[in-house]
């Protein structure tokens, strides 16, 4: 934790920038003890760390979204059932471990529109850390 206090604002947010980045990607990993161990640090730096690791894992899911539109468009597996039916609006769960990168690629392949998806892709993601934060007090 001193480490995390010690450091320069711009450099913890960026690095939890990537964090959250590579998190939303299909690699494997998580930014959520980041996200906590910052505002354990520095709460102070709340509202850019809300900022930056929404920004990072939006543009995480982003990747993973059209990574799902290179996809060759064939039979679109059933598994997609939740994406097909609800549409962008399933991506509000694109931050649930073992589901959100297939949530964001199934809307890729199924080539639901850029700007809902990136909407709610980004209110879920943000509303976990918010919770995350919330939850830390």
């Amino acid at each position: 934790m001193e480490l995390i206090a010690a450091a320069e604002p711009a450099t913890t947010l960026g690095a939890l920038f990537i964090s959250a980045l590579l998190a939303a990607t299909v690699l494997p990993g998580g930014s959520e003890a980041a996200f906590a161990a910052l505002l354990l640090a520095s709460p102070q730096l709340l509202w850019p760390a809300l900022a930056a690791a929404t920004l990072g894992n939006t543009l995480g899911g982003t990747s993973t979204y059209l990574l799902g539109r290179l996809l060759p468009r064939k039979e679109v597996p059933p598994r997609l059932a939740l994406v097909r039916r609800y549409g962008s609006l399933s991506l509000l769960l694109s931050w649930v471990p073992l589901i959100g990168d297939a949530l964001c690629a199934g809307a890729g392949l199924l080539r639901l529109p850029w700007l809902p998806c990136l909407l709610w892709m980004a209110i879920g993601k943000g509303a976990r850390y918010a919770a995350i934060a919330w939850l830390l007090g």
